[in-house]
């Protein structure tokens, strides 16, 4: 099909409920299975051609990296292909490919020549891995925004149902060809697998974003823009990062149950018995990631990140520590699997939910480039893993990276950091709100319409803000933890807070926290009463008020200090409150200036309650962490009420007073 006929397939309005996944999927799938049944298949078959054991174990390495390599190569160029044709021209065109392709394999294998079918296989890479980037970004181009997850879900079940089939049939036929050579089986299913992926490719209907950026080709060039270009979306590397240990993982179980169902040492299985193990992974990860699609269109399943990644952790280490027969490990194996899809789908809807338009194609090809690395690295942890402690112990490095790694994402993602913090706190808290839906409602039911305009827009292909009112929230400050419990309170509303500078330079969880939540550092200005302090202060409003110019919200607390009286708020004479709203009220400035009283705190172990000073934070953390522990199930919850209102009109009727008077004003609303 030429790119005229393409470009005008993307030109008409086309309804998202008209258009289906199922062609991409089966499309994907054939292309998958394809490819890990050529791999699996020639790594059996040459290591029989070969006699001499060092070519062997040569051979099967150079089969292994052969898949591998052109991903991380040739991503930047499936990339740049996305800027010349359209993406399913890209996708035709390499099922195309894929038939002369298997020409070579199917003379390879006739021709009894190992590196004729190694070379098939290296051309199976780089044909996948130039159209890797564009079959996944039509996911968006078919389904919308609305339809993400559900697509991803589908996409990565079958996906890995590609891998797993596609590994046990090369294993399976490799035994038939040793039986049965006259048969030719093998190459019958190259040719049929690459018609059917072709002839699905011809039905895909999607409406396509134009994407006209060229990066550049060079590999190495290409991921460290790619990184700085992740850079601009909060939170983004560190989602790929973690998917890409996912990937290391998964390559090291693969190799790992091969090896481990068949030992002596381990489950002592036959080959098809051990394919049978593999068959009950993969029905445990498809189910789970298609399920976890439907789920995380209704609930927030990326905040469930560390929950499903230490259930995972747990499931693991009982299949390394508990002696079981093969039937209770491959049902413990297909619990893992089932848990993985749900904490490996939400990561892959993030990237596509948190990029939009042409730069999809850019981080899809970013990511394959990651991720092929680490599954390249997987092979050598895991031979050195299993050379060292037995073939049983990828799973023991595996459960501690399971346990490590989803800890570190959740200090990396802001939204994921609040949601798991809510689910904390609630344990301890009983935070009753009132007003946040009279305060905020309005603004948020405008900013969502607003966004939904702007999507159905050309003009959102260019990622055009949304015009959105920012927020200025002012909260009164009873207590050290009222920060995080505010902070909890607006977590669909990303806050930037300041922060008392100190904090940054306390033990590790709080600056990892502040730097997640983007908190500026302020400087203690009891410290600084001179000019030095008022200059301070100034730069301080210009960074809150570039902050709000550009569509970003700000929290701080005008008192700057924890209360030193019950429930009494004492703002003195501090100026970055009044000087602020002063600027905005004069600006004529759109920013919704947002109140917030908290009552409740007093008398907790972060309030100043029987203290002449503020709790040392450290020691007090480490307090809270024991009681939360070992106390907090058997007690009542802490009652905190919050009252929300809107104070845009008072503040800015204040702010023509005398900054005395108007932080009384305040005074007296904290302390109504």
């Amino acid at each position: 099909m030429t790119e005229k006929t393409d470009r005008a397939e993307e030109t008409p309005a086309a309804d998202v409920a008209g258009r289906s996944f199922i062609p991409l999927y089966v499309t994907n799938f054939f292309g998958t299975l394809n490819d890990n049944f050529l791999k699996t298949l020639a790594s059996f078959t040459v290591i029989g051609w070969i006699a001499d054991a060092h070519m062997k174990s040569i051979a099967m390495g150079v089969t292994a990296g052969a898949l591998v390599l052109p991903y991380i190569l040739c991503s930047p160029l499936a990339d740049r292909l996305t800027a010349v044709w359209a993406k399913r021209r890209i996708v035709r065109v390499a099922k195309w490919a894929e038939l002369p392709i298997m020409a070579v394999a199917v003379a390879g294998f006739a021709l009894t020549s190992p590196w004729l079918v190694i070379g098939a296989v290296l051309l199976m890479g780089l044909q996948s891995s130039l159209y890797s980037p564009a079959k996944y970004a039509l996911i968006r181009d078919i389904g919308g925004e609305g339809r993400i997850s559900t697509g991803m879900g589908g996409m990565e079940g079958v996906s890995f149902l590609g891998v797993l089939a596609g590994t046990v049939a090369g294993a399976v036929f490799a035994d038939l060809e040793v039986r049965y050579p006259e048969w030719n089986l093998s190459c019958i299913c190259f040719v049929a697998f690459a018609t059917l992926g072709l002839v699905a490719s011809y039905t895909i209907r999607a409406k396509e974003e134009l994407n006209r950026a060229l990066h550049a080709i060079n590999p190495i060039r290409y991921i460290r823009r790619a990184y700085r270009m992740a850079g601009r979306y909060d939170g983004l590397n560190a989602v790929i990062l973690t998917l890409s240990v996912f990937w290391w993982g998964a390559a090291m179980l693969q190799m790992g149950l091969l090896v481990y169902g068949k030992a002596e040492n381990g489950l002592n299985l036959s080959a098809t018995e051990t394919g049978t193990l593999l068959c009950a992974a993969a029905v445990g990860i498809v189910a789970g990631q298609i399920i976890a699609g439907f789920v995380d269109k209704r609930r927030f399943l990326l905040g469930a990140t560390l929950l499903t990644g230490w259930i995972a952790a747990a499931l693991l280490l009982v299949l390394f520590f508990v002696p079981m027969p093969p039937v209770a490990f491959g049902i413990v194996l297909g619990l893992l699997a089932f848990d993985l899809g749900f904490f490996k789908l939400p990561l892959d809807a993030e990237i596509q939910k948190v990029v939009k338009g042409p730069r999809l194609n850019t981080m899809l090809a970013y990511f394959n480039q990651v991720s092929f690395l680490f599954m390249l690295a997987a092979s050598g942890c895991y031979a050195l893993v299993s050379w060292a402690f037995g073939p049983k112990a990828f799973l023991l490095l595996f459960a501690v990276v399971m346990l490590v790694v989803p800890f570190l994402f959740v200090f990396s993602y802001r939204s994921v950091l609040l949601c798991t913090g809510r689910w904390i706190f609630a344990w301890r808290y009983k935070v009753e709100v009132e007003g946040l839906e009279e305060a905020m409602g309005r603004e948020t039911l405008d900013a969502r319409r607003e966004e939904r305009t702007r999507l159905k827009s050309p003009v959102s292909r260019q990622e055009a803000p949304c015009p959105t009112a920012a927020y200025l929230v002012l909260p009164n400050h009873p207590a050290m933890v009222d920060p995080m419990l505010v902070s909890l309170m607006f977590w669909k509303t990303p806050l930037k807070p300041l922060s008392d500078e100190s904090f940054f330079h306390t033990g590790i969880v709080a600056p990892a926290v502040l730097r997640t939540l983007g908190a500026v550092p302020v400087p203690d200005l009891r410290k600084h009463r001179t000019a030095k302090g008022a200059s301070i202060a100034r730069g301080l409003g210009d960074i809150v008020k570039s902050t709000l110019e550009d569509g970003g919200n700000v929290i701080f607390y005008p008192s700057g200090h924890i209360q030193t009286e019950p429930e009494h708020e004492d703002i003195g004479t501090r100026q970055l409150a009044y000087n602020i709203c002063k600027d905005l009220g004069e600006a004529g400035h759109r920013a919704r200036i947002i109140g917030v009283r908290t009552r409740g705190l007093w008398g907790s172990i972060w309030s100043r309650a029987g203290r002449t000073t503020s709790p040392a934070f450290v020691p007090t953390f480490i307090k809270s962490v024991l009681l939360w522990f070992f106390w907090s199930p058997f007690v009542p919850r802490r009652r905190v009420t919050m009252h929300v209102e809107d104070l845009t009109d008072r503040v800015k009727e204040w702010s023509n007073l005398t900054r005395l008077e108007f932080n009384r004003k305040l005074e007296e609303w904290y302390n109504a």
